[in-house]
């Protein structure tokens, strides 16, 4: 149908989710197809539809668009979540560039031997008190979004994050009360209240079953 949304990704978070994410607050519906076969992506090799022959792959507008930051960038300027002008957009992505750095280290965690996982916890852990939720804690201080008084990607990928944060280190945000005032704000919009709820569109933490799938359609590699 024109005009329909449509995601190509597994049945999880991974790159997807700030997607998915950012397609709700922009309260844009949007059916999903998952990738449980190695024949499914084959065939998206086959027509064409993977320029650099990954996903996620979203279609919109008539366009198959991959890499999540060109296809995030294209939905915040849609949706009017990328500034008002040039000076907001390039402070709204360095904010976004350093969520999405944090949260791929914790995606990459189901990847992670389990005798590596400790230390691995504990440098996130390190990083995001130390380098990343101080910023945004400073940012936040005296207002309610990150750029411009409005609502914006970053935030989005904010709420997002320290999301993400809370469900490894349960308290992370108790030392940073503006991230963590925010982030009680942000859930109680409607839109992300029904995300947050059971049965909505967003994905639970990644398991062994997603780390088997991803690994079976894209490498044809069984695992244990």
């Amino acid at each position: 149908m024109a005009g329909e949304v449509v995601l190509t990704y597994f049945d999880g978070r991974g790159k997807m989710e700030s997607i998915r994410w950012l397609l709700t607050a922009a309260e844009v519906d949007f059916d999903e197809v998952f990738l449980t076969k190695r024949e499914q992506y084959q065939q998206l090799l086959k027509d064409g539809s993977l320029m650099f022959q990954q996903v996620p792959l979203v279609e919109i507008d008539g366009m198959k668009l991959i890499q999540t930051k060109a296809i995030l960038n294209y939905i915040a300027e849609k949706y009017n979540l990328h500034g008002k002008d040039i000076k907001d957009r390039v402070k709204i992505n360095m904010y976004s560039e350093g969520l999405m750095d944090l949260m791929e280290m914790i995606m990459m965690l189901l990847w992670t031997p389990n005798e590596d996982r400790k230390a691995k916890l504990e440098n996130i852990k390190t990083k995001a008190k130390d380098r990343y939720l101080p910023v945004f804690e400073k940012a936040l201080a005296g207002t309610e979004y990150l750029v411009g008084g409005r609502m914006s990607m970053a935030d989005v990928q904010l709420l997002e994050c320290s999301l993400m944060l809370e469900e490894e280190f349960p308290g992370i945000l108790d030392a940073f009360s503006n991230v963590k005032s925010f982030q009680t704000r942000m859930t109680q919009i409607p839109t992300f209240a029904k995300f947050l709820q059971p049965g909505s569109k967003r994905k639970p933490q990644p398991d062994e079953n997603l780390k088997k799938t991803a690994m079976g359609v894209l490498y044809q590699v069984p695992l244990p």
